[in-house]
């Protein structure tokens, strides 16, 4: 029993990811607000950037999602869980790119996507409109 195989621990999983918002260490969080709930147990995120993530105008990012009109819920919430992913899961590990960035070191990079998924947040977003060509610079 001495020599009993203990399983390897995976060291791309249980991991947060070194950015603005995120907690050093994944663990409990208690309330997590709406659709970033099922990471409460445990998470990369704090409640408040949670409750941040549902915000239109949201101080994570100075973002607000009705930048170019009213995005309708259907298609925001495809966003605000693409957030929450983002914010509160402690199994991106293998998708962890390295950037040099005054607010983050880290990002997440080709994370797949179920195709079922895609076509919903397709179907549900196809009529609404952006007013920008990148939105990961140039926001002001």
């Amino acid at each position: 029993a001495a020599d009993a195989v203990v399983p390897l621990k995976d060291p791309l999983l249980n991991l947060c990811i070194d950015a603005k918002h995120h907690k050093s260490e994944p663990g409990p969080e208690g309330t997590l607000h709406g659709q970033c709930s099922p990471w409460k147990d445990n998470a990369c995120c704090t409640a408040n950037t949670s409750l941040e993530a549902h915000r239109d105008q949201s101080n994570l990012y100075s973002f607000n999602w009705n930048h170019c009109g009213v995005m309708p819920p259907k298609c925001k919430r495809h966003f605000i869980q693409d957030t929450c992913l983002y914010e509160c899961s402690p199994n991106l590990g293998p998708w962890i790119d390295q950037v040099d960035s005054s607010w983050r070191r880290e990002r997440i990079l080709h994370v797949p996507l179920c195709k079922e998924d895609c076509e919903e947040w397709w179907k549900d977003c196809k009529d609404s409109l952006t007013c920008k060509e990148n939105w990961h610079k140039g926001w002001n």
